[in-house]
C-alpha cells in the first residue's frame, strides 16, 4: 500500500485553455511566483498578525471592567488555580501573559518561550469548556461559548508558527518537484 503525501502547495494541472499557456497570459510566471512570495512571508505574516491579536486581547485585560472576557477567563484562572488567584490578581496575570506572547509574536525574539506559554495558555482558554459547561451551554451556546471557539483558530495559528520556529518550511511545489526525490520524500516507497 503507498504513503499518503503531502500537497500543501501544490496547484491542480493547467487546465486545457490555450490561452492559459501563452507567455502573455503572464499565468504560468505570475502562479509560481506568488506560491514562493506566499511560501517567504505568509508564516511571517500569520505571527505578527496573531502576536497583535494577543497584544490587543490582553492590553484590554489590564483594565477592569473592558474585556468582554474579562469575567469567564478570571473565574477560569481562579477555579485552575484551586483560589490562589483570584479577582484583579488573576485578570493581572492573564493579561500580562497575553501581552507577553503576543511581544514575542511580533517581535520574534523569546518566540520558543512565548509559544510554551501559549500553549499553556490555550488549555486555559478551553477550560471553561469543562470548568462551566452548563453555564456556556444552556440549550444553544452562550456568546461567552462562541467567544472561547474562535480560539481554535487560533491554535491552528499557533501550531503553524510553533513549525516554522521549530525548522519546518513551506515550500512552493515548483520548488518541491526540482528537488531530487529523496530529499522531497525521506519516506520509502512500498
Amino acid at each position: 500500500m503507498g504513503h499518503l503525501r503531502s500537497s500543501a502547495c501544490s496547484f491542480p494541472p493547467e487546465r486545457a485553455d490555450p490561452a492559459a499557456d501563452t507567455p502573455d497570459s503572464g499565468r504560468p510566471r505570475a502562479i509560481p511566483a506568488l506560491a514562493a512570495w506566499l511560501s517567504r512571508h505568509s508564516i511571517g505574516v500569520l505571527r505578527v498578525s496573531l502576536g497583535l491579536v494577543f497584544v490587543a486581547f490582553g492590553t484590554l485585560k489590564f483594565f477592569p471592567g473592558v474585556s468582554p472576557a474579562e469575567a469567564l477567563s478570571v473565574a477560569t484562572l481562579e477555579r485552575l488555580s484551586l483560589g490562589v488567584l483570584s479577582g484583579y490578581a488573576a485578570q493581572f496575570v492573564i493579561a500580562a501573559m497575553e501581552v507577553f506572547i503576543g511581544l514575542t509574536l511580533v517581535t520574534g525574539r523569546l518566540l520558543k518561550t512565548g509559544l510554551v506559554v501559549m500553549a499553556g495558555a490555550l488549555a486555559g482558554f478551553f477550560a471553561p469548556y469543562a470548568l462551566f459547561f452548563t453555564d456556556l451551554f444552556p440549550g444553544a451556546p452562550t456568546l461567552e461559548a462562541q467567544y472561547i471557539f474562535k480560539d481554535i483558530v487560533l491554535a491552528a495559528a499557533a501550531m503553524v508558527i510553533g513549525a516554522r520556529a521549530l525548522g519546518a518550511r513551506l515550500v512552493p511545489a515548483a520548488d518541491r518537484a526540482a528537488r531530487p526525490r529523496a530529499a522531497r520524500d525521506p519516506l520509502p516507497a512500498s
